[in-house]
Formats: structure tokens, C-alpha cells, sequence
């Protein structure tokens, strides 16, 4: 049973996260403006998390010093508001499948970045090494299919909502569709290189400041006030704040308590379980409940290109995983060696 927990776990937080992103793109599509979202689910996962930092880590929580603080400032900016707002902003002209997808490319842009900083070795003559090369090239050609190439609609999801379509259709052009569509895909390309240079700077903040629940908690407060003061700048009516509908009340709380804060504790149990690598595996399925729940419930199209683009880059981005999981493997034995020469150089010392 304790092995199957983490498993299970994933599976939750893939369900809270397909859930979070079908309801954004309706909220959005209702008219609940994005940086206003984001403001207050940060505030929302601030208000939950922080009683729970406060009482779990009161005795070890390290002294926030300047430093700190110039690190939590670019953790909020990097994670949450510049991220979100990119991620938010591509949803509301793509799909919610489509969008998902870009998940998706954090684990390679994270490893192409750590590369270039020499976070990373790469070491090409080792299967592990031509895996990785093999599994960053596919995610690629993924991506660039899903950009490029939309493809026949393989689902008859517009009978569903004809009218709507055809409405759009006479106001819409082709020209137009497609500008737009390529706007929401450079949008969440976007999204990804934020989330990737997050993920290289949690690295060493995880190291630096180990409380990780109140290291949270401060990175909510700090993009909640990011967030507002940019939307504030951005939007000068008041009216703006004004959430009424259900849906935006329901979408609001639902992403600050469940995929924020939630999302987060149950990330990290698994990560501290069995590991990222298998935590990041489980990424991908998070779109295959996106796709069941954008088609059924938003009757949104999935269309060829998105299907050949996502198993592209979905066996792309598992070949890069195993890649890292041989490296991780080879290095735990190597230094096991390095440990039982030293232990026989002083057994014969002495």
C-alpha cells in the first residue's frame, strides 16, 4: 500500500490540475480578467498556507535575511505572476488540451537551460547522454507540430455547439484564427522558460532557505502583491475586481486552495518520496484528463496535429526522463566506488 500512495497522489493532484485549467479557460472565456485571477488565487493560497508554515516550521525556520528576500522577490515573479499570467494568457486563444500540452516542455527547456549554465552534464557517448540529445530533439518536433500544424478536427465535438461555431465563423477569418492561435502558442512558450528559470532558482533557494512550506507561503504573498500592483498599472477601472459569477468565485478559490497550495504539499510529499523524476513522469497525464474534459464538457475540437504533436512530445520527454534517471543511477554507484577505494586505501594504511 505504501508504494501505491504516491502513485494515487499524483493522480490527485493530475485531476485537481485538469480540473484548474478547464476551469480557468471558462472563467476567462465568461470574462474574468486574468490578472485579477491571479491576484486573488495567490492571496487565496497565501491566507491557506500560512497558518500551515507558521505551526509546521515555527522552531526551524531559518532568519529571513536581504538576501532572502531578493530571492522569494524573483521566486513570486518567475513562478507565479509572470507565469501565470503567460500560461492564462495563451489559454484564452488556444485550447485547453493544446495548452496543457506546453506543461510538457518545462523538463527539456529546464534541462537545455541547465546545460548552457553547466547545471547539467551531458556526456554523449553514454545511452543516457544520446537519450536525452534523442528526447529534447522529439519534444521539439512536437512543439513545432502542435505551432504550425493544426490539422482535421478527428472529433465531432461542433455539433455539439454549431451555432456558436458558426457565429464565430462570420466573424472570425482564417487569417485571424491563426494570428491569434500563434499568439497564444508563443504565449506559452513563454509560461514554460519562466516556469524553467524558476525551477533552476528553487534549486538553490530549496538550499539556501529549507523551509519549504513557509518559503511558499512567502512566495504567494510577495506575487500577490506583484500581481495587484500590475493590475492596478494595467487596468485602471475598478470594475475589474468586481467577481460575481459562480464560475469566477468557484474558479478562484478552487485554483488558490487546490492547485496552489494543495498542489504544492502534495508535489513535494512525492518528490520527497520517490523522487522528481518520478513526480515529472506524471506530468503528461494531466493532459490526457484536460483532453477527456475539454471535449465532454467545453465541446472543444481536438484536432490531428495536437494528437501527432502531443505522443511526440510525451515520448520525447520520456526518453529525457530515463536519460536522467541512468545519469542519477550511474553517479550514485560511481561515487560508491570512490567511497569503498578510499575505505580499503585506509583499511591498508592502517
Amino acid at each position: 500500500m505504501d508504494e501505491w500512495r504516491p502513485v494515487m497522489a499524483m493522480l490527485v493532484f493530475n485531476l485537481i490540475s485538469a480540473v484548474m485549467t478547464a476551469l480557468v479557460k471558462e472563467a476567462l472565456q465568461q470574462g474574468l480578467n486574468s490578472l485579477v485571477l491571479i491576484t486573488l488565487r495567490q492571496l487565496v493560497a497565501t491566507v491557506f498556507l500560512a497558518p500551515i508554515a507558521y505551526f509546521k516550521e515555527r522552531n526551524t525556520r531559518p532568519k529571513f535575511t536581504l538576501d532572502m528576500f531578493v530571492y522569494h522577490f524573483f521566486s513570486a515573479a518567475l513562478g507565479a505572476a509572470l507565469s501565470q499570467y503567460t500560461f492564462f494568457y495563451g489559454l484564452k486563444f488556444t485550447t485547453a488540451t493544446f495548452a496543457i500540452t506546453f506543461a510538457n516542455m518545462a523538463p527539456v527547456l529546464t534541462f537545455l537551460i541547465s546545460i548552457a549554465l553547466r547545471v547539467e552534464s551531458l556526456n554523449m557517448k553514454s545511452k543516457a547522454g544520446t537519450a536525452k540529445i534523442l528526447g529534447t530533439l522529439m519534444s521539439f518536433g512536437g512543439v513545432l507540430l502542435l505551432s504550425l500544424y493544426k490539422g482535421v478536427a478527428v472529433t465531432h465535438a461542433a455539433a455539439l455547439s454549431s451555432a456558436h461555431h458558426a457565429a464565430n465563423s462570420s466573424q472570425v477569418g482564417t487569417t485571424t484564427d491563426k494570428r491569434t492561435w500563434m499568439l497564444g502558442t508563443v504565449s506559452l512558450l513563454a509560461n514554460c522558460l519562466f516556469f524553467s528559470f524558476w525551477l533552476l532558482l528553487q534549486s538553490r533557494l530549496t538550499k539556501k532557505y529549507p523551509a519549504l512550506y513557509s518559503s511558499t507561503a512567502i512566495m504567494f504573498f510577495f506575487s500577490t502583491l506583484q500581481a495587484g500592483a500590475l493590475t492596478v498599472t494595467i487596468e485602471r477601472h475598478s470594475s475589474v475586481w468586481i467577481v460575481t459569477r459562480r464560475l469566477e468565485i468557484l474558479t478562484i478559490l478552487y485554483s488558490g486552495i487546490m492547485a496552489s497550495a494543495a498542489g504544492f504539499l502534495i508535489m513535494t510529499w512525492c518528490v520527497h518520496k520517490r523522487g522528481p523524476v518520478f513526480t515529472a513522469a506524471f506530468i503528461p497525464v494531466i493532459q490526457i484528463m484536460v483532453a477527456i474534459i475539454d471535449f465532454f464538457f467545453l465541446h472543444e475540437q481536438i484536432y490531428f496535429g495536437s494528437i501527432l504533436g502531443s505522443a511526440l512530445m510525451i515520448f520525447g520527454l520520456y526518453l529525457l526522463l530515463w536519460g536522467k534517471k541512468k545519469d542519477a543511477a550511474a553517479c550514485c554507484t560511481d561515487n560508491k566506488q570512490v567511497d569503498e577505494e578510499a575505505d580499503n586505501k585506509q583499511g591498508a594504511t592502517s
